[in-house]
């Protein structure tokens, strides 16, 4: 049997572990209802249980997913109904793929509370803010989210508490003069609270440029794996001799399509140009394997990622 000295050092030990909360201003939300409990939403519900946050948090999702989230302490209420959910809660999070969170937003406008503040964390932001300009005229505020974190496997059980911190946490507006109002106020704070890092920018240039450095890169993945599968017959290739390098650039293949489908949808125009100039550099590089411009590009390459581990720090 454990000493009672040793137990309580243990739970000493854990408590030092956990975040403190510095803040000397309030976060003024007092019911958090987070719709979606995915890797996403499932992270901010178990985040905001790490920072302690004194505010009820409320998960609406299907029953499985309810009861794990619950058993673990996540939420401390759930509901399969957004209506039910999302029942006076003055912070709503959509943590649903993009075509469900238009659809959720619709219901919203009908039922949120005049006070609530909604935000969303889709991977495009113009579609998603543009509906949103014309629906809330009760007094409730939309505010575009997207934290720039994720993993190539979605679902709670790959939902983690550490998962936003130290990431950059995109927020926009659907008018500048949003960023005045208290409740955007608070959820920066909250944003910063669980440890990420706010980054105001505008909906078309977010979609701009994530069209380049993230729905590219999970196109390429999945066009490589998928070259793989067709290389059957005679020009079968055997996986054995696939080291970490291609390991690592199809790491995303593994994402869901349900997630994808809905980003391609909104944000083809961004990724088409992306595409297309990809595609113009691959032609310019097959061109030149046997010159030396072909330096030129790795050099060109190897800047970037020196530039990027200085700035990430990794």
């Amino acid at each position: 049997m454990c000493r009672p000295w040793a137990e309580r050092l243990r739970r000493l030990l854990r408590r030092l572990k956990e975040p403190v909360d510095v803040s000397a201003e309030p976060i003024h939300f007092r019911r958090v209802a987070i719709v979606g409990l995915g890797l996403i939403g499932g992270s901010w519900a178990l985040a905001l249980k790490r920072a302690r946050i004194r505010a009820e948090r409320v998960g609406c999702d299907q029953r499985s997913v309810l009861r794990r989230a619950l058993a673990c302490g996540a939420i401390e209420r759930g509901s399969t109904s957004l209506t039910h959910a999302t029942q006076d809660a003055d912070l709503i999070i959509l943590a649903t793929p993009i075509g469900t969170i238009l659809k959720q937003l619709r219901t919203l406008s009908q039922c949120a509370s005049p006070g609530a503040l909604i935000t969303d964390v889709g991977s495009t932001k113009q579609s998603i803010c543009e509906l949103a300009r014309g629906l809330f005229k009760n007094g409730a505020l939309f505010l575009g989210g997207h934290p720039l974190a994720g993993r190539e496997r979605s679902g709670f059980g790959s939902a983690d508490a550490a998962l936003l911190r130290g990431a950059t946490y995109v927020l926009s507006p659907v008018a500048a003069s949003d960023l005045g109002d208290p409740r955007v106020q608070a959820f920066e704070r909250l944003v910063r609270r669980i440890g990420a890092r706010p980054h105001i920018a505008d909906a078309a240039v977010h979609d701009r440029e994530v069209a380049y450095l993230s729905h590219l890169p999970q196109l390429v993945s999945t066009a490589l794996a998928s070259l793989m599968v067709d290389n059957t017959g005679s020009k079968a290739l055997s996986l054995e001799w696939a080291a970490s390098g291609f390991r690592d650039m199809t790491r995303l293949a593994e994402s869901p399509y349900h997630v994808w489908r809905d980003i391609c949808q909104t944000n083809s125009r961004n990724i088409e140009k992306a595409l297309d100039e990809l595609t113009s550099k691959l032609q310019m590089i097959r061109r030149h394997l046997r010159t030396p411009r072909l330096e030129a590009e790795f050099q060109q390459a190897l800047k970037l990622r020196r530039e990027l581990r200085k700035a990430v720090g990794s």
